[in-house]
């Protein structure tokens, strides 16, 4: 009776299970709330006096557009970095964009795994979910993969860095240590936060500054199961005798290296005469510039080279490269370079007239099909309706607004200079679409998956007419 009495004391009311339900139950919702948690946080750090410079209090929508920006990797800003936040607030700058990119909950795993030596089943799947884990036991050493990639490259480019603006420039060694760790945190974690008011310009003709920061961009960008896959592929192939890689890995990997290399053509091709950008340059630094770009475009936000002047051809190709982005499971946005790939077997598969899509020797399954075309069009969709909303409230060109549009959803934070002179009702809108950009093709891909179910009937079957 007693025990009886006990268990019905603490068993949890219907209301209760469903808060918890509404913030556990799904992973992915999880993730949402975490990443929002986070930026509410950062929002009203960034409002206390010691953030900002002069000491007075920053309004809400600034602290709340900077916080959204750097947790969700982007880089987007309403004011300088350098000369508007304190030292504190530069720090709290770059503490949420290294956690935005890191993941909420891939770093409270981590930090649960550290402290207890375990992780919780729920816990697990949530980090799964973050993490793109082929299963549950790859959770923990995922993490401490994660955790030592970042850690080694942050550190490399940050002392690459460091040295160059020691030696090169006659920094100081406090100053060149500083800036050299913020941007290659900054780089490697694609959120494209400088401490300088015009970004890299200044350094667009210096491969020791640009080539740095771009390596840490592609590293970061590309995802971590292709970073951990390559580390461990010696190893498993000891052990295992198995010499092949991955189909992930080959996907993004291949479409990173197109895309990078199909940036750089286009960007020199289309820029090499422009007085404004890489006209003043010799050859071979405009071909580092128009690398440089193409690099950064894959959601970066540095840039060498003012935005603004760029020709209204480059600023399309721009936001083409912003909306595919990265890889999967890493610090980059956009739609990823697995789902752009996956849509062009589609449509050569279509073209050939063969029943099903195929990719460097493996069938694609018909769900991948269905979730990348979602993805894409719910991308596009939102881009569209976003750049909707911010011309009824923005007397600016067109091609700006796409472009700033395009750069908010892919995380990229590239921008013609009309950030800035956003109205209030116009930064809600990136807000908005930054954090759907951040978090929208995660959770859509995981929601998509966790609904997936096998219909137990077939329809009658019939064909519209296309196109």
């Amino acid at each position: 009776m007693v025990a009886g009495s006990t268990a019905l004391r603490t068993r949890p009311t219907r209301a209760r299970r469903g808060w918890q339900s509404l913030f556990t139950a799904h992973p992915a919702r999880t993730v949402v709330m975490a990443f929002g948690a986070v930026i509410l946080l950062g929002t009203g750090l960034l409002m206390l006096p010691a953030a900002s410079e002069d000491g007075s209090s920053a309004d809400f929508v600034t602290a709340l557009f900077t916080s959204t920006s750097a947790v969700c990797v982007t880089g987007l800003v309403v004011v300088d970095t350098g000369t508007y936040w304190s030292g504190f607030g530069e720090g709290v700058v770059l503490a949420l964009f290294q956690v935005g990119g890191f993941g909420i909950m891939t770093m409270a795993s981590l930090l649960g795994l550290l402290i207890s030596g375990k992780l919780r089943l729920r816990m697990q799947l949530t980090a799964q979910a973050e993490t793109k884990s082929l299963g549950i036991g790859d959770v923990r050493k995922v993490l401490l993969g994660v955790a030592g990639c970042t850690l080694v490259v942050e550190l490399a480019v940050g002392a690459v860095l460091a040295l160059r603006l020691r030696f090169g420039y006659g920094e100081t060694i406090w100053d060149a240590s500083y800036l050299g760790f913020f941007h290659a945190v900054s780089a490697f974690n694609n959120a494209g936060f400088g401490l300088h008011a015009d970004s890299l310009t200044k350094y667009a003709q210096d491969p020791w500054v640009t080539l740095p920061i771009a390596v840490a961009v592609i590293l970061g960008g590309i995802g971590f199961p292709v970073l951990l896959e390559l580390l461990r592929h010696h190893r498993r192939q000891r052990l295992t005798g198995r010499r092949g890689w991955s189909l992930h890995f080959r996907l993004t990997v291949v479409t990173t290296a197109v895309l990078l290399a199909l940036g750089t053509v286009l960007t020199c091709a289309l820029e090499w005469a422009n007085d404004d950008t890489l006209g003043p340059f010799d050859w071979h630094k405009k071909i580092l510039a128009g690398f440089f770009h193409s690099a950064m475009s894959r959601t970066a936000g540095f840039n060498s080279v003012d935005i603004g002047a760029l020709t209204d051809a480059t600023l399309l190709m721009t936001c083409m490269l912003m909306f595919v982005g990265g890889g999967s499971a890493g610090t980059a946005g956009g739609i990823k370079v697995s789902t752009f790939a996956v849509l062009g077997a589609a449509m050569v598969a279509e073209f050939r007239g063969e029943p099903h899509s195929g990719v460097m020797g493996r069938k694609l399954a018909p769900h991948v099909l269905r979730q990348a075309l979602t993805v894409a069009l719910a991308g596009v969709g939102f881009v569209m309706t976003a750049t909707l909303a911010l011309l009824v409230v923005v007397d600016k060109p067109f091609e700006e607004v796409l472009f700033e549009a395009v750069s908010a959803f892919g995380t990229v934070g590239l921008s013609t200079g009309i950030t800035a002179d956003l109205p209030t009702a116009g930064q809600l809108i990136v807000i908005l679409l930054m954090f759907v950009g951040r978090l929208g093709p995660v959770t859509l891909v995981s929601a998509l998956a966790l609904r997936e179910r096998t219909r137990r009937y077939q329809l009658p079957e019939e064909r519209p007419v296309i196109g």
